[in-house]
């Protein structure tokens, strides 16, 4: 190879990378794009059923080990991204829930309300604006009909600080759910605290945040005494 034209090569390699720069710095400054290739690796290789149930939102979905099972014997879609909020799922929705029929969609997201002094909360009405956009301007684009679940924002010790917001916000979702058709609120606060009004120590693992095997148990119980009377199937 002549020395011009080792020069045009190297010119022409250069000019790629420069147009490509902008496409990987975008792509870096997404927090969730590892998450959103992992869901579509998923999408490649799995294949879903249109009566599946949709399971979205925070960790504690995304850390369910047993879902499959629990919720046999309705086949299940499990979409959560450890530390999302309700911003998160609204802008990624197009990019992981539009491709998908379900026959209903289960939403579980805790992390608006933390009381982290580095960052700024939602407040409980705020909360009740995000999850009404995502589930009129999102989920009701892809599925018009779907029976949706809100699970409730669970009480744990790690985030008491910040209860009194959370519980409201549960207050305002369970409203909202009242107001939207089709859309079913599921308290579980009385599941989790005690006698004493804290939280159960055995229901969550070492962090007092996410549920241990006994706080999936309740979760997945009172789930289905909701779910099982409207999608069908069997205990």
């Amino acid at each position: 190879m002549n020395t011009l034209s080792a020069f045009r090569r190297l010119l022409f390699i250069t000019l790629l990378l420069i147009i490509a720069m902008p496409v990987v710095a975008q792509q870096s400054d997404d927090p969730w794009e590892q998450e959103m290739q992992r869901f579509e690796e998923l999408d490649r290789t799995n294949d879903y059923p249109p009566e599946s149930i949709f399971f979205t939102g925070s960790s504690s979905i995304r850390l369910w080990e047993t879902l499959e099972e629990d919720m046999h014997p309705y086949p299940v879609i499990q979409r959560g991204f450890g530390g999302s909020r309700m911003t998160d799922l609204l802008n990624h929705a197009d990019r992981y829930i539009s491709g998908h029929k379900f026959s209903a969609m289960v939403i579980f997201v805790a992390n608006d309300i933390v009381g982290d002094p580095n960052r700024v909360d939602n407040s409980p009405q705020e909360v009740r604006e995000l999850f009404e956009e995502f589930i009129t301007e999102k989920v009701r684009t892809y599925n018009a009909d779907a029976p949706i679940f809100i699970l409730a924002v669970t009480p744990t010790y790690s985030r008491w600080r910040v209860w009194d917001q959370s519980r409201a916000a549960n207050h305002e979702l369970a409203a909202l759910a009242d107001e939207l058709d089709n859309v079913i609120f599921i308290p579980t606060e009385d599941l989790f605290l005690g006698e004493d009004g804290m939280p159960i120590d055995e229901l969550f693992v070492g962090d007092r945040l996410h549920l241990s095997p006994a706080g999936y148990a309740l979760w997945t119980k009172r789930l289905r005494s909701y779910l099982d009377p409207v999608v069908g199937g069997s205990n």
